[in-house]
């Protein structure tokens, strides 16, 4: 048997961790400079944040979903081999066909954007819908070269090389921060969205440029054979794409049909659910996504019988959810208790004021409400990724992508008027019924793989411990928000937000659950 439990994949986590923080806060520097220029309510800014949503689509799901999931698994395995050259050819191959799909892709969005605008804000009509559908047409180009950067991400990440592929959409970040410095005073509203668009399209270029060389370098020594080789790995790539597409896509998918939903509700809304997605998949990326990028290749290259690979994945799959769990847990109550306070921080500022970061904080609080079942469902899905599965998750996928529309239609466009709120607040209906919809999936997931390989999880009694430390600490950081209204949103953030960390950590610890460390020994 050869199996890698016992090496820690922890401080891959942790690059993959810095590499998302560093692209988050460069994220969070361009969504401020948004807020400035646009403000929460305008026309420029839906149509905007609508459009965008094709880019961001793409990167998540190929990014983060399907190519990875599909691919990583077949070419860290042949490393794992020692079939480096085997390797090479599956890499190549899969690059070949993915650069063919993705400019068809693009010919077929750019030809037909406004029918693409018809699924991503049926809702908008007249001058907005046509500065949407000329925003679609300039992002198409830029989706189609970060899909092409998520071939890169897959094959660094299965040499373990972790830093640089999730650093670079730093530089994606970067040039649309540039452009709305030297463009966003002089421009208006529309204007601005479409040389905006222009500086996304130069950043796609950027993200997928600056990954290109450690790419070549890590294919420097294999051996040379045709450039395209439709070999039997190739093939189990290729048959498990469609259903990881769907499956590992799901919250993107979910995330469009909130979109699509929140179009139809009253202006500001789709910017309101962009700027507070934005926050919410913070920690999701951070805790989840970086674990879960980190054992996929690691659980990818177990091998041996049917139960090594089971005690393989238990031994895994129980420290990666804990530590997932122990991030997780404060960042949804945090939400909860300060989801102003956050919101004011990091957004207010120009046109963006005091009662659109409450707005905000209604959204984000609806978030909490499946925030850890969607992180936790993420290392279960490579779980099974990593087995070869991709249709269990799959099935669960469109079980929780028919719970967000109904639930989201409930949600949105029901409750409101029977709860006597204004029309606006659906946006947080769509969340909140979108984190209900993902308790359901990650039970699914959980219970079915519990019978596959035994149980795994984080633990009744360290969860309990877990959610009373976050309240305790909520209970403090509400006293210093009572005592702090009048200071600057961003050091009132920092007054609150910080002894609201430390007090948590302290209790979790004094209960005996130490902070997970960045490489086990």
């Amino acid at each position: 048997m050869q199996s890698t439990p016992a090496r820690s994949t922890s401080r891959a986590a942790a690059l993959v961790a810095a590499g998302i923080l560093l692209s988050r806060i460069a994220g969070l520097v361009r969504l401020r400079l948004f807020a400035k220029y646009f403000g929460q309510v305008s026309d420029a800014a839906d149509a905007f944040n609508a459009a965008f949503r094709i880019p961001n689509f793409l990167q998540n799901l190929f990014g983060e979903g399907a190519l990875s999931a599909s691919f990583i698994p077949v070419y860290a395995g042949l490393l794992s081999k020692g079939k480096a050259d085997e390797a090479d050819r599956v890499a190549r191959t899969v690059f070949g066909l993915l650069s063919l799909s993705t400019s068809v892709l693009v010919l077929i969005g750019v030809a037909f954007a406004p029918l693409v605008v018809d699924v991503v804000a049926y809702g908008f009509s007249g001058p907005k819908r046509a500065l949407t559908t000329t925003l679609v047409r300039i992002l198409f180009p830029g989706a189609g070269l970060l899909v092409v950067s998520a071939w890169c991400l897959g094959v660094l990440n299965s040499h373990r090389k972790f830093f640089i592929s999730y650093t670079a959409p730093v530089m994606w970040n970067a040039a649309m921060i540039a452009t709305l410095v030297r463009y966003g005073p002089a421009h208006e509203f529309d204007r601005l969205a479409i040389v905006l668009a222009i500086g996304s399209v130069a950043g796609s270029a950027l993200q997928f440029g600056i990954q290109l060389p450690s790419v070549i370098a890590v294919f420097r020594h294999a051996g040379r054979g045709p450039a395209l080789a439709v070999t039997g790995e190739v093939r189990t790539v290729m048959r498990n794409f469609i259903p990881v597409f769907i499956s590992r896509g799901v919250v993107q998918v979910s995330a469009y049909i909130d979109g699509l939903l929140a179009s139809l509700l009253p202006t500001g809304a789709v910017t309101g659910l962009t700027n507070a997605q934005i926050l919410y998949t913070l920690p999701v990326s951070l805790f989840g996504m970086s674990i879960s990028a980190a054992e996929l290749p690691a659980m990818s290259g177990d091998t041996g019988t049917t139960v090594d690979r089971a005690e393989a994945l238990r031994r895994r799959l129980t420290p990666g959810l804990q530590r997932i769990a122990f991030f997780v847990v404060p960042s949804a109550v945090a939400f909860l208790a300060f989801g102003d306070i956050v919101a004011a921080a990091i957004l207010q500022t120009g046109r963006f004021r005091p009662e659109d970061a409450d707005y905000v904080w209604g959204i984000l609080a609806g978030s909490a409400v499946g925030l850890l079942a969607s992180t936790l469902g993420r290392l279960y899905s490579a779980a099974y990724y990593a087995l070869g599965d991709t249709r269990t998750p799959l099935r669960y996928a469109v079980v929780r992508v028919v719970l967000v529309t109904v639930l989201g239609y409930v949600f949105a466009f029901i409750l409101p008027p029977m709860l006597g709120v204004g029309a606006k607040w659906g946006a947080a209906g769509l969340t909140s019924s979108a984190g209900i919809a993902g308790w359901c999936e990650f039970a699914l997931l959980r219970r079915s793989l519990t019978r596959r390989i035994g149980a795994t999880g984080v633990g009744v009694g360290r969860l309990a411990i877990l959610w009373s430390a976050a309240l305790a600490a909520a209970a403090v950081g509400w006293l210093l928000r009572v005592e702090t209204g009048t200071l600057h949103p961003i050091l009132r953030g920092a007054v609150v937000l910080g002894p609201y960390g430390l007090v948590y950590l302290g209790v979790a610890a004094m209960a005996g659950v130490p902070i997970p460390v960045l490489r086990r020994k």
